[in-house]
């Protein structure tokens, strides 16, 4: 009976000290608030875009004759200038494209010689005044239009012998020279390998890509939330994978007026102009992030937004006094970037807020 009263007895001190440990914790937890000064600093409210680095102006080289890579002059990475040579096609005609060539060389040849015979004597009997000024006329017209043919049959029967011909006194030659002033950056052909032209109903074998790369660019995309509040001209702030830590500053030239899906997000693409890139060297390629500043606010009182309850369009915050009163106040509120809020009225500087400590959430 001894033993049984005693083991009550300790068994009452046990959940009696476990009690007043929970309640006196728990106390003593919400009694534990930090407290935050309200500070003057500055805001930024900016828009994120999407993208890399690339040229403002890239273009594709091909060539207008077909054939064979027989020569490449340059390389990638390369710098040219206007007329460079870049490669030699060697015409490589099929034998049927060879034969067809030089049957029609003959044909035409066979056919200025009859009309040069005919407008000769043409000529003879308009001279005695035996035809009409008519008939001289069309046999004039005739040879004339027979050595046309023959020109131009002798013209394409040389492109393909040789892979250049005189057209019109302009030049038509089987080395591609460069039409900008810029870099090498990719070739997609090597000598030996079969090209076809660019025609009017062809595209034709790319060769290379060149680009002025002293005039790259941020192009990227947007969602369709912060499009609205983006304009020309707005300033922007570019960070590069490969250049940690460093931010090259732009400005928006360019805002898509037609939207696209990408999985399954409506983007905007928007371009922007590099001003200056310091002393970083960039390439054509690089992945990048562009922050838009939309608005910028400086000298303003700022608090972290976390501490703010917003009820009914109503901003109120908690605010400790000298003496460890907390009472809580209605604010009004301005800007924000999602992490700190400017405040515009309601607190001063230096002013106690407070925050709570998180609530335990008990598993039953």
């Amino acid at each position: 009976m001894l033993k049984k009263i005693i083991f009550t007895f300790l068994l009452l001190i046990i959940v009696g000290g476990v009690l007043f440990f929970a309640i006196d914790g728990s106390a003593k937890k919400e009694s534990e608030v930090k407290t935050f000064p309200v500070e003057r600093g500055s805001i930024i409210d900016k828009a994120l875009a999407v993208g890399r680095i690339v040229p403002k102006r890239e273009i594709s080289v091909k060539s207008k004759i077909s054939g064979i890579v027989k020569r490449k002059y340059v390389d990638i990475g390369d710098k040219v200038k206007v007329g460079d040579p870049l490669f030699d096609i060697a015409p490589d005609p099929t034998p049927v494209e060879y034969a067809e060539a030089s049957r029609q060389v003959e044909l035409a040849q066979v056919t200025f010689n009859n009309t040069k015979r005919e407008f000769e004597r043409s000529k003879t009997l308009k001279d005695k005044q035996l035809i009409s000024n008519q008939e001289y006329d069309a046999a004039q017209a005739a040879y004339d239009e027979a050595k046309l043919r023959l020109e131009l049959a002798k013209e394409k029967l040389s492109l393909i012998e040789s892979g250049h011909t005189n057209v019109a006194d302009r030049r038509v030659e089987n080395t591609i020279r460069s039409p900008i002033t810029g870099t090498v950056l990719s070739v997609l052909v090597e000598e030996g390998d079969p090209v076809v032209p660019l025609t009017s109903y062809q595209a034709g074998t790319d060769l290379m890509t060149l680009a002025q790369m002293d005039k790259l660019i941020f192009r990227g995309n947007v969602d369709e939330i912060d499009v609205g509040k983006i304009r020309e001209g707005m300033d922007a702030e570019i960070e590069i994978g490969a250049l940690p830590n460093k931010k090259i500053a732009g400005v928006v030239r360019k805002i898509s007026p037609k939207a696209h899906k990408e999985e399954g997000s409506t983007l905007f693409e928007i371009e922007i102009d590099i001003k200056d890139t310091g002393e970083s060297f960039l390439r054509a390629g690089y992945s990048a992030n562009a922050d838009i500043i939309i608005t910028k606010k400086e000298d303003i009182l700022l608090i972290p937004e976390r501490l703010i309850t917003f009820e009914d369009s109503v901003a109120t915050v908690e605010v400790q006094d000298s003496t460890g009163t907390i009472s809580t106040i209605n604010v009004e509120t301005g800007l924000s970037d999602g992490i700190n809020i400017e405040i515009v009225d309601g607190l001063k500087e230096g002013e106690l807020l407070v925050e709570r400590p998180p609530r335990e959430i008990s598993a039953n």
